[in-house]
Parts: structure tokens; C-alpha cells; sequence
């Protein structure tokens, strides 16, 4: 792992403490109103519902089981995965650095849900013409965000590195 500047260690615990806050605050805001109200079910327009539904799976309401020893399982994975990409993020000079801490960030946010509440508040939905994209919360925006970022980085360093091989 390379050297790591106190201000880079500054700089990606800001943004992880960031996200991760968005991320409560906007869950708390929902699950006040639900409490508050006993459902949540706010119409924002054409496209958009707030809406709340539980989570016991990982991303998108993949992997949803009922039984514990699963759900335990797939928990310990998630914290394994978070070291790695803890680890990913330390490792870079990058961009890429900062897309990793924006991915824990994010799975961080999801992860304290999962601990707390065993499962994980998932409210926005987006549509169109009644089809529904799946329920999914801020923490996970950022997660998506950081993976697609991750994924054009590297479609174009792949791409320079392939044009700098044709020069030579």
C-alpha cells in the first residue's frame, strides 16, 4: 500500500461520514413519516414515488432470504467486501480512490440498516408507464454512482493504454 497523506485520510473519512449521513438522515426522514403516518406513500410525479419497503436482501432486493443463518452469512460477506474496498480505496492516487470511498460510503450507510434494523429502508421508486424500477435508497445512488465511475475509468485508462501499445 502506498504512502497515505494525512490529508488524504482527512479527505476520504469526510466523504464517508458524508454519505453515510445523507444517507441516515434521509432514511430517518421516511421512517418518521411512517411512523408518523403508519405507510408511506407520497406521490412526487409521473415518475417518482416515495414509497417504504424493508430490505433483508443485498442491493436492489437481490438475494432476500427469511432465514437468519443467510441472512448472517450474506451480512459477513458484506463487511468482508467492505474491507476490500477499503483496502482498494488506500491503494489508489486516483480517482479510483475516491470512486472506492464513495462505494463505502454508500455500502457503509446500508450496512448499519442491516445491523440495526435487519433490513435495509428502501424508498425511492421510480416508473414509468407502470413499470417500476426497483425501491432503492440513497446509499445505494451512491454505491451505483461510484461503480458506474469505476467502470468508465476503467473502460478509459483501458482504452489510452491500448492506443499508447499501437504507437510503440
Amino acid at each position: 500500500m502506498r504512502n497515505l497523506s494525512l490529508k488524504k485520510t482527512i479527505l476520504y473519512l469526510l466523504i464517508v461520514i458524508i454519505i453515510f449521513f445523507l444517507d441516515r438522515i434521509s432514511k430517518l426522514y421516511i421512517l418518521n413519516i411512517a411512523e408518523k403516518d403508519g405507510f408511506v406513500d407520497i406521490y412526487v410525479n409521473n415518475f417518482l414515488n416515495i414509497i417504504l419497503v424493508w430490505n433483508s436482501g443485498i442491493g436492489f432486493g437481490l438475494l432476500s432470504f427469511d432465514k437468519s443463518i443467510i441472512y448472517n452469512f450474506v451480512t459477513i460477506l458484506i463487511v468482508l467486501i467492505n474491507i476490500v474496498i477499503l483496502y482498494l480505496a488506500l491503494s489508489y492516487n486516483n480517482l479510483k480512490g475516491y470512486f472506492f470511498i464513495i462505494i463505502l460510503g454508500g455500502s457503509l450507510g446500508n450496512l448499519f440498516d442491516r445491523i440495526y434494523y435487519s433490513a435495509v429502508p428502501d424508498f425511492i421508486d421510480l416508473n414509468y408507464n407502470n413499470f417500476h424500477w426497483f425501491v432503492f435508497n440513497v446509499a445505494d445512488i451512491f454505491i451505483t454512482v461510484g461503480i458506474l465511475c469505476l467502470i468508465l475509468v476503467e473502460l478509459f485508462f483501458n482504452k489510452h493504454e491500448l492506443n499508447d501499445e499501437n504507437k510503440n
